[in-house]
């Protein structure tokens, strides 16, 4: 059934080798803070969250970039719902056939309370939940249900809501697990992630099947990376979803055309109202989700 409502996550910066790609990729504190700012201004309720350093583009774990982005979003516009991400520190590159274990250069890979300190420190709305792994093309993003266990008891226990990124349908199953043991609390909130290579594809036949294979009630958003980010925005809203965009997935508006967030996010705020649906405000989505308020 299409959505009527639809809310807006807005991936702002990620941790892939983007930066070099196009000059609109935030990098420091402060420009992933205007440009989440500015996605938020464009429709966005949600801004998704990773932190890079600043002197060399590359993906970090460092809970004081997390710290200083955060505090600027915070200080600026506190209705800004924050996703940070709980994904970093999983990656695994394994060593040649003859010593799998010399792991390769890129290897960065932390148990689950160095991978949420950050979430815990900062107490975000959101917090993303990888639920399993998956091979990214030669690398492999690595946890286990002992990890995500722990991780879920953290959420709980700081009340930060788990967004739980499933890339395929055995995660959704691994999901269904930990809602059964009571470590995730009813309605859970997913993000299905479409067209990240060896995962699910960014088709509406796979967006169905992981629609469909979902527990009832739960509240879902999906994505699809590349080019197929806008066909997914559509295809959600058909199918009862909501949305997310950014440059983490998507470095384009049209072809030979690099994208800002807020250009993404206004994009997607067409398709949605053309599909006869409302764009939930930030405020409108913290009730929806029922999201405890965060003040700077």
């Amino acid at each position: 059934m299409i959505s009527n409502a639809v809310f807006i996550t807005c991936a702002v910066t990620g941790s892939g080798d983007s930066v070099r790609k196009s000059p609109h990729v935030p990098v420091t504190p402060q420009q992933i803070a205007t440009s989440a700012l500015d996605a938020h201004a464009a429709g966005a309720a949600i801004v998704h969250l990773h932190v890079r350093d600043p002197a060399t583009g590359a993906p970090s774990r460092d809970r004081a970039l997390y710290r200083e982005s955060v505090q600027l979003i915070r200080n600026s516009n506190d209705d800004v719902i924050i996703n940070l991400t709980g994904g970093m520190g999983g990656d695994i590159f394994l060593g040649p056939d003859a010593a799998p274990l010399a792991f390769g250069a890129g290897t960065d890979f932390v148990g689950p309370v160095e991978r949420m300190a950050h979430i815990s420190e900062l107490l975000p709305e959101i917090g993303s939940l990888d639920c399993g792994s998956l091979n990214f093309d030669e690398a492999l993003y690595g946890t286990t249900p002992r990890y995500l266990r722990h991780m879920a008891q953290e959420f709980r226990s700081r009340q930060v809501r788990p967004e739980i990124e499933v890339f395929e349908l055995g995660h959704i199953e691994l999901a269904r697990q930990l809602m059964a043991e009571g470590l995730i609390d009813a309605p859970a909130l997913f993000q299905l992630c479409l067209g990240i290579r060896y995962g699910a594809p960014a088709t509406s036949e796979a967006m169905t099947a992981m629609r469909d294979a979902l527990p009832p009630g739960v509240h879902w958003s999906a994505f699809g990376v590349g080019r197929m980010q806008m066909p997914m925005v559509a295809q959600a809203v058909l199918l009862g979803g909501n949305v997310r965009v950014g440059l983490e997935d998507n470095l384009y508006l049209e072809k030979g055309a690099l994208a800002t967030n807020a250009q993404l996010v206004e994009r997607a705020v067409t398709i949605i109202e053309l599909l006869g649906a409302h764009v939930r405000s930030s405020s409108e989505t913290r009730a929806h989700l029922g999201l405890r308020r965060v003040h700077s």
